[in-house]
């Protein structure tokens, strides 16, 4: 624990959060050893391009995220905030937006193509009743954040 009481969250790499997600995913929908044996290389295909549950970075006092956008970091000299890719940050414009939103719904979209292969119909149906809750309390987290 940190000096105000925090638990330090451990940075997991991109494999252990794939084994914990389908680890939870097996356990969350009933899967068998061939099931889970897919989907583990279905989350391990699809680690880059979808969001995993579990930690995504230091979390502030109020459980929310820290101060640094996702791909963002801050240069410790100069206060500078740096994009991952080393160039000056900037917010990126709509039709960047609408691209990258675009890309992950199509991601999303397969992901869940694929799954609905390897899980059954009643699994699926399962799976898609716990996204459509977690979509919603996204929502109402991010409608409680604006003005």
């Amino acid at each position: 624990q940190d000096n105000n009481g925090q638990r330090q969250r451990r940075h997991m790499d991109k494999a252990e959060m794939v084994k914990m997600q389908t680890e939870r995913m097996v356990k969350d929908y009933g899967l068998d050893e061939a099931q889970q044996a897919k989907l583990l290389e279905l989350n391990t295909q699809f680690a880059g391009k979808l969001q995993m549950g579990g930690p995504r970075g230091p979390r502030g006092p109020r459980g929310g995220q820290g101060g640094q956008r996702g791909g963002q970091r801050v240069d410790g000299q100069t206060g500078a905030t740096q994009q991952a890719n080393g160039q000056q940050g900037e917010r990126p414009n709509r039709e960047q937006m609408e691209a990258r939103m675009k890309e992950m719904k199509a991601n999303r979209e397969a992901y869940n193509g694929e799954l609905k292969k390897i899980m059954t119909t009643e699994q699926f149906a399962k799976y898609e009743a716990a996204e459509k809750q977690r979509m919603e309390r996204r929502g109402q987290r991010q409608n409680r954040n604006q003005p």
